[in-house]
């Protein structure tokens, strides 16, 4: 199937669909039957749910009380296998249940049983209810209207698309001969397809990522998606706000331009000026900068003349990115970053940095390098600005670190850690990039 190619430039954002939401959140809550006698040689990566050697016929009854029950039996005719048993539809699943580590019965693997069960329940519910819908979900895309579009598109008649190479490796890469990789993807809180616009459902692993891009998609989807995902420049309207490697692989250059020109309109007229990035700028002309950069990207205009308090160009530059909507430090590569900020012996801290470094997409890794060069450059000036690295960190920690967590608490407890990271990266610039 071709995607549908549009005769008017004109950008329309996309319209998610909500259908597919709805139906996760009317899914069967898992419910738990827990075994009340004493059971040998339960795996120890079991529990209550455990109930030894019982009939099918037995597993059947005890599920009966409601949808979402289950519990984990032991084969009576292949001893020391097991199964999940799974009340859904009102029948009993039954599914060999597997563990090297983490549970799974297919590709998924989860860390606790309540969360495949809770993955499968919202999988046989939709796939249930929405099947038609599902098989018909690709027709009308709306890839060509969200900046990923390719600039070498393929005839509009040609009936197949090159796909893009799937891998589970965990790290970011580029295949060969420009095929961009994508990998299974867990995604934090609700995601939506950018391919066909509907709810990416499960619990864990419910689309892919592209390696290369981050185009998020359902699986099915991403067979659909053209080999080459350089974004359409006439589709990316923005320049704050806009994914990074959207952005610079549209202007095609190594680095956002907002952040090459605010860091050059800084070094040369700003580096002694005093509490540099920590005195804020009026906030009306920040903005004004920002509409600037949306409006006229590389043509704005920062110099003086525009605007003669620098502290102006350094609050545009924080702005961009306390904008990104993926972090410049990644939210897949946050949890590294922190944990090399509690290790105590130095060596091993900057060889847990260097880990995390190479987490980050390419376009992420070559920004994080310029910025941190930049700030040690800074921090040659602390006589004058009374800034150092220590500084920069409480100033740039929050601003290029967002934890994943939704749990405030553990977001308020990492505060001091990024400010810890950032403070190491310029420390350490010369060595870790």
């Amino acid at each position: 199937m071709a995607l549908t190619l549009f005769d008017t430039d004109e950008y329309r954002p996309p319209v998610w669909k909500s259908y597919l939401y709805q139906l996760q959140q009317e899914a069967p809550h898992p419910r738990r039957i827990t075994c009340t006698n004493e059971v040998e040689n339960r795996p120890k990566y079991y529990g209550r749910e455990f109930h030894g050697m019982i009939s099918r016929e037995e597993a059947d009854q005890l599920l009966s009380v409601a949808e979402g029950s289950y519990l984990i039996r032991e084969s009576q005719r292949q001893p020391g296998t097991y199964t999940l048993a799974l009340r859904f539809g009102s029948q009993t699943r039954n599914f060999r249940l597997y563990y090297d580590g983490k549970h799974f019965v297919g590709e998924k693997r989860f860390e606790s049983i309540h969360d495949l069960v809770t993955d499968g329940l919202i999988t046989l519910y939709i796939e249930t209810k929405a099947a038609e819908y599902i098989a018909k979900m690709t027709i009308n895309p709306i890839y060509e209207h969200i900046g990923y579009t390719t600039l070498n598109r393929e005839p509009a008649y040609q009936k197949h698309m090159p796909v893009l190479k799937e891998t589970h490796d965990e790290r970011d890469s580029t295949g060969q001969d420009g095929v961009s990789e994508k990998r299974v993807h867990t995604f934090r809180g609700p995601h939506w397809c950018e391919y066909c616009a509907n709810f990416m459902w499960g619990l864990i692993a419910q689309g892919v990522k592209c390696a290369d891009c981050g185009l998020n998609v359902h699986k099915q989807c991403s067979k659909m998606v053209p080999n080459d995902c350089k974004p359409d420049l006439k589709h990316v309207k923005k320049v704050y706000s806009c994914d990074l490697t959207t952005l610079v692989k549209a202007h095609i250059t190594k680095r956002p331009m907002v952040v090459d020109m605010c860091i050059r309109e800084i070094e040369s007229r700003g580096l002694n000026s005093e509490g540099l990035y920590r005195v804020s700028g009026f906030s009306d002309l920040i903005e004004d900068v920002k509409m600037a950069f949306d409006r006229d990207g590389e043509k704005a205009d920062i110099s003086v003349n525009m605007y003669e308090d620098i502290n102006i160009i350094t609050g545009a530059l924080k702005l961009y990115f306390r904008d990104l909507p993926i972090p410049l430090i990644t939210y897949d590569a946050y949890p590294k970053f922190i944990e090399s900020a509690k290790i105590m012996d130095p060596d091993e801290q900057l060889e847990a940095l260097h880990e995390a470094l190479r987490l980050l997409p390419p376009a992420h890794c070559e920004t994080l390098r310029y910025l941190m060069a930049h700030l040690k450059r800074v921090t040659l000036h602390e006589k004058e600005n009374l800034m150092n690295a220590e500084n920069l960190g409480i100033v740039f920690g929050p601003t290029l670190m967002r934890s994943p967590e939704l749990d405030a608490m553990a977001a308020l407890n990492d505060i001091r850690y990024q400010r810890l990271v950032v403070e190491l990266l310029i420390k350490n610039e010369d060595i870790l990039f």
